[in-house]
């Protein structure tokens, strides 16, 4: 785990000093190492500038980047980790390649050497990197295949400039940092912000699983991954085959994943799929996991007491981190700032936390993220396949002016009612894909915002899944293109990395994937709690109670907090006189939310805090407006 910052640029520019300055932003990225690079093409026209921070975590010693290989021709900065390289460098042993580390640095660099870009499916990792061949002057820009490593690119006059995280970007000179409409219309209904975009004009994300190659004034950009749940026909039938399929590969990727020459160890929440992890990870471990939980000390909103049950079966070394209001708010707006953006969920900033307390006694961590997305644990999952009957029983007028004013109406414990009779009812994908995460009241985010149309057409990749078998493999195709990497994925990125931490993901392993896209609807959603594979297979390994209780998820107590003691907080951050969040929102909408949840009327936790972080993100970032 690193960071990396790069330049692909006009020979003529003086850029020395923005390498150093902006490789330097990253440092809590990579505390343990710092290196540059410089060069020119053959041609003497272009120039290149590479800049990496090292956490070290493979072959701690012998692998400083930027790292050249033997014969000089290629130099990388690499964030990430290929969890095969073992397997890969004997391949390429085999081949003739020579190797003089024994990290996977070196075992990339000669994988492109070989393979060119059909080395990017026999990686099994999570992976950005910017790759310099010296004899072409050729520059390619790559990110791995679920886009679990961020990378973002700007474009500044004369030159292209990467980095990991936002802000080296935005100082870097000539980028138009001015704030994207668009993007802010996207976020109200999606709580993020679809990628490519970013809230910045001129600053873009790399997509999942593609490559960029800069070539001179030549720029191109190749797709080398879709998801298979995209295009993928189900095949395999029967059950006890497809657990014991599944079984193998779930297991095979979380020992793949224990490569570590530094510490390292889980963080469970007492869920389902931490659980899991944690089960599978002793069964390959001739020591005790250390195990790292965060709750809160609010009574009833601590999952803590379900994580011990889970530690103990299993003997780990456990760590337990209790967060208060206090300690939540302490770290918001670092963690806005690691993000580059509004924080869209507040279990980031636990996240965070607990980053910082594990990171004094390990560096690297498996964690559950993912499974819900990969097996269809959500009641989304379970709901979308009948929207398409829904919508045929019922007219759409009658949906829109009985229906949805109705389930906005009704209390919030009902609000898993609310969002699915909410949703239902829209006709168009790609508005209810992001209504379901929205908060199911697509009405009420096209009322917040105040600004002018939209000028961009969204990413249509997400939306675009023609070979999906079912309306089920058609959401999860969503997930895994526009919810995953553009929101869950960010945040096991920032807020794990701000604490120098390096978050690794079993159930976001590309075979396991291309397994499940295999299974009919039936082995996923065919039970009451979804993933019934996964479920199957706990229930002969975890606790009872632990299978078998109600799937509660990482919630924070925002609401009683928002109630409380962050009551005065809001209301600077949403109905202050300079609120810039009242400028660019419809300041009634606002106050007509703030009202309805101060007064226990309604809980509107997720677009206040939505709101609140948008406010957050414009005192830290300034954008300017025009």
């Amino acid at each position: 785990m690193c960071g990396i910052f790069g330049f692909h640029a006009r020979a003529r520019l003086s850029l020395d000093a923005e390498l150093s300055a902006s490789t330097d932003l990253l440092t809590h990225r990579g505390p343990d190492g710092r290196g540059t690079f410089a060069a020119r093409s053959p041609d003497g026209e272009w120039q290149v500038g590479l800049g990496h921070r090292r956490l070290s975590i493979l072959d701690i010693e012998g692998s400083p980047q930027p790292m050249h290989s033997h014969d000089g021709r290629y130099t990388i900065v690499y964030n990430g980790e290929i969890y095969n390289y073992i397997e890969l460098r004997a391949e390429l042993v085999e081949r003739g390649h020579r190797f003089a580390t024994q990290g996977d640095t070196e075992v990339l660099i000669e994988a492109w050497r070989a393979w060119g870009e059909d080395c990017f499916p026999r990686f099994n990792g999570m992976f950005a990197f910017l790759l310099w061949d010296n004899r072409t002057g050729r520059l390619i820009a790559a990110r791995d295949p679920f886009g679990k490593k961020p990378l973002f690119v700007a474009r500044a006059e004369g030159a292209h400039v990467f980095a990991l995280e936002i802000e080296p970007l935005r100082k870097f000179p000539g980028v138009d940092d001015r704030l994207d409409q668009d993007s802010l219309r996207e976020y109200l209904s999606y709580r993020y912000v679809p990628g490519p975009a970013t809230f910045f004009r001129g600053i873009a994300k790399v997509p999942p699983g593609t490559f960029m190659a800069l070539d001179g004034d030549r720029v191109s950009a190749t797709r080398y991954f879709t998801t298979p749940f995209s295009r993928t026909t189900p095949d395999i039938t029967n059950f006890d085959e497809a657990l014991r399929l599944f079984s193998d590969r779930l297991d095979a990727a979380v020992q793949l994943r224990l490569r570590s020459d530094a510490p390292f160890g889980a963080y469970l929440s007492g869920g389902l799929d931490s659980s899991m992890i944690v089960a599978l990870m002793s069964r390959h471990m001739d020591k005790p996991v250390s195990t790292f939980s965060v709750g809160f000390d609010v009574p009833g909103s601590s999952e803590l007491p379900y994580a011990k049950q889970v530690a103990d079966a299993f003997g780990t070394d456990h760590h337990e981190l209790a967060v208060g209001m206090n300690e939540f708010t302490s770290v918001w707006e670092e963690a806005v700032l690691r993000r580059g953006a509004p924080v869209a969920e507040p279990s980031d900033l636990p996240v965070l936390l607990l980053s910082k307390m594990a990171s004094r006694s390990v560096k690297m961590v498996l964690t559950g993220e993912g499974a819900d997305e990969l097996l269809g644990g959500y009641p989304k999952h379970r709901a979308e396949p009948w929207v398409a009957l829904y919508q045929r029983l019922v007219p759409g007028a009658l949906h829109d002016a009985v229906i949805a004013p109705g389930a906005r109406a009704l209390p919030y414990a009902l609000r898993r009612v609310k969002t699915v009779a909410g949703v239902a009812g829209i006709r168009d994908h790609q508005v209810r894909m992001a209504a379901w995460f929205g908060g199911g009241d697509a009405e009420l985010a096209r009322a917040l915002y105040a600004g002018p149309p939209a000028s961009r057409a969204i990413d249509p990749l997400p939306f675009t899944a023609d070979g999906a078998a079912s309306a089920l493999k058609r959401m999860l195709h969503f997930d895994q293109t526009s919810w995953l990497p553009d929101n869950l994925l960010e945040r096991g990125d920032r807020m794990m990395m701000a604490g120098s931490i390096e978050g690794r993901m079993p159930f976001m392993d590309v075979g396991l994937a291309e397994l499940v896209a295999r299974f009919p609807d039936a082995f996923l959603t065919g039970a009451p709690k979804g993933k019934r594979v996964l479920r199957t297979l706990a229930a002969r390994m975890l606790p009872q109670t632990i299978v078998t209780r109600k799937k509660v998820g990482f919630r924070v107590p925002v609401e009683q907090w928002f109630r409380t003691g962050m009551a005065d907080q809001m209301r600077d951050l949403l109905q202050s006189g300079d609120a810039t969040v009242r400028q660019v929102c419809n300041a009634g909408e606002i106050d007509r939310l703030m009202s309805e949840h101060l007064g226990g009327r309604q809980n509107h936790e997720k677009l206040l805090w939505a709101l609140a972080n948008l406010e957050q993100f414009f005192r830290i970032f300034r954008p300017a407006m025009g």
